[in-house]
């Protein structure tokens, strides 16, 4: 059904307890339905017809929230919109969507009309004319029906490597993934988020926020990214969850390295994004007390499959475990060998089926990445390459587009880089493979320095002595940046390296 009869009802036995704040605003889960209400009737004013699109260009803030469940109460399609996008991407994902309405900031609507060429949908600004729009109409009661597998949400991709693709989320799909998060780690109406993660991303909406919603708890949120500020909050309002991405987690660890802080009003903080080197979740442990819980999934995948249950037990370099609950999931060997079982060595890439996996792309076929099995189901091929241990626990290994092949050897970067982010004198680490005369590709490592005066000789020597980096594993090439380029979902973006650096 539709997620909004849900979301409705928890917000019933929680009308007094508070639902979302902002600095100094807060509304309670009453306030937040009424003002839900009442968007929801602005949209039908408007003459918004269920399955249409409503577009959010925004960073974290209320108006976020209130737009997105009074869509959804409307029967409306809500389209998260990467605030980080550059105007392509922009572009393509506002038309591509055909979002009837787009909520954005007055600071943002010149830049929208001249991207988008004056083609624009209805533009709604956040202040004072939303509150305008939604005191022009009484709340609504109603929720326009739709079933389980009707859209709820179309998440554009960052678009690393081309245009964006719409992922296409169903009410199901959301629902599953929020039921799974409940579950797993035991969400109550008492838990708090500080939710700094962005809402354009699965993170920030689907695990972030919606579970939140479901059970009656809070939400803080963070409409930017500030280590200080983020540090500020967590002890002011003593959050029981936290959420980062990885870049985000890796900051607070170097800066909790320098000066401590403890925060022990966490249950768990869930990081991901990327996979993270265990030497930078450590530094995040030690400098916090925070206990980590790494957490792996995709767009397509309504964000989270795999994770660990809050206060078990890392297994240094796993992920953890799937949610079986709501996704089946394979291991395929990319020779076309048989799926490999629990405790098989070797790696294969990662295909998912199940509830809180997408039906497909808005308007794209995409069938390269689907597979079908010999019951005719159809498996989501992630690009993931996995491994498994006898119990079941999964170990990221890369990217299969990724893959260093050098003097014909496979290497896989994201290996080399766990072993690199030891070095006490880096904050960051990344490693392409990049042209070579005699190798073909050789091991690359592009670094951020946490200090002044790191050499790339330094480095060099530190990484020929290094046990794990032997042979095709050690960097040939070492360059010194200040900063890695990120995607607009905080994702490193390695196409942007290989260009920087051939």
């Amino acid at each position: 059904m539709n997620i909004s009869v849900l979301l409705r009802r928890a917000a019933a036995d929680h009308a007094d307890d508070v639902a979302v704040r902002l600095d100094d605003l807060e509304l309670t889960h009453a306030e937040l339905t009424e003002r839900a209400g009442r968007f929801a009737a602005y949209l039908r004013a408007a003459g918004i017809a269920p399955g249409e699109r409503v577009g959010f260009f925004l960073p974290n803030v209320v108006e976020y929230v209130v737009g997105l469940l009074g869509a959804w109460q409307a029967g409306a399609v809500g389209v998260p919109l990467n605030y980080l996008f550059p105007d392509a991407p922009l572009r393509h994902a506002v038309t591509d969507s055909g979002a009837r309405v787009l909520v954005l900031p007055p600071g943002d609507v010149e830049r929208l009309e001249t991207v988008l060429e004056g083609a624009t949908p209805q533009l709604l600004t956040t202040g004072a004319d939303f509150a305008e729009a939604l005191a022009a109409h009484d709340p609504t009661e109603a929720v326009v029906p739709r079933l389980d597998g009707d859209d709820a949400l179309i998440m554009y991709t960052s678009g690393s490597t081309g245009v964006p693709k719409g992922v296409r989320q169903t009410h199901r799909n959301v629902l599953a993934e929020a039921e799974g998060t409940i579950e797993f780690y035991g969400i109550t109406g008492d838990d708090h988020v500080l939710n700094c993660m962005p809402m354009f991303h699965v993170g920030g909406l689907q695990l972030a926020s919606v579970p939140l919603l479901l059970r009656g708890g809070q939400i803080t949120l963070m409409p930017r990214w500030d280590v200080e500020v983020w540090l500020d909050i967590a002890q002011r309002l003593r959050p029981t969850i936290g959420g980062l991405i990885s870049t985000m987690m890796i900051d607070v660890g170097n800066r909790t390295a320098r000066e401590p802080v403890r925060l022990d009003s966490f249950r768990f903080c869930m990081f991901g994004g990327s996979r993270t080197p265990t030497a930078a979740i450590e530094r995040l442990e030690n400098g916090t007390g925070i206990p980590g819980t790494e957490i792996y999934g995709q767009t397509e995948q309504n964000g989270l499959v795999v994770t660990y249950h809050p206060g078990e037990p890392r297994r240094p370099d796993s992920m953890g475990r799937p949610l079986d609950h709501i996704v089946a999931t394979r291991l395929v060997p990319v020779d076309g060998s048989p799926d490999l079982v629990p405790g098989d060595p070797g790696v294969g890439e990662l295909c998912v089926h199940g509830d809180a996996v997408t039906p497909g792309y808005w308007h794209l076929e995409a069938a390269e990445k689907w597979a079908v099995d010999d019951e005719g189901r159809l498996w989501f091929r992630t690009g993931d390459l996995i491994s498994r241990d006898a119990d079941g626990y999964l170990y990221y290994v890369d990217r299969i587009d990724d893959m260093i092949v050098s003097g014909g050897e496979n290497v896989f970067p994201q290996m080399v880089e766990e072993h690199l982010a030891g070095h006490p004198d880096l904050a960051e680490v990344a490693v392409i493979g990049t042209a070579h005369e005699r190798w073909v590709e050789q091991v690359t490592a592009v670094v951020v320095p946490s200090r002044p005066g790191v050499t790339v000789a330094a480095l060099d020597e530190w990484c020929r002595v290094h046990p794990d980096l032997r042979g095709m594993h050690r960097p040939r090439r070492i360059e010194i940046v200040e900063a890695l380029p990120r995607t607009g979902s905080g994702k490193l973006n390695r196409p942007e390296l290989r260009r920087i650096f051939p």
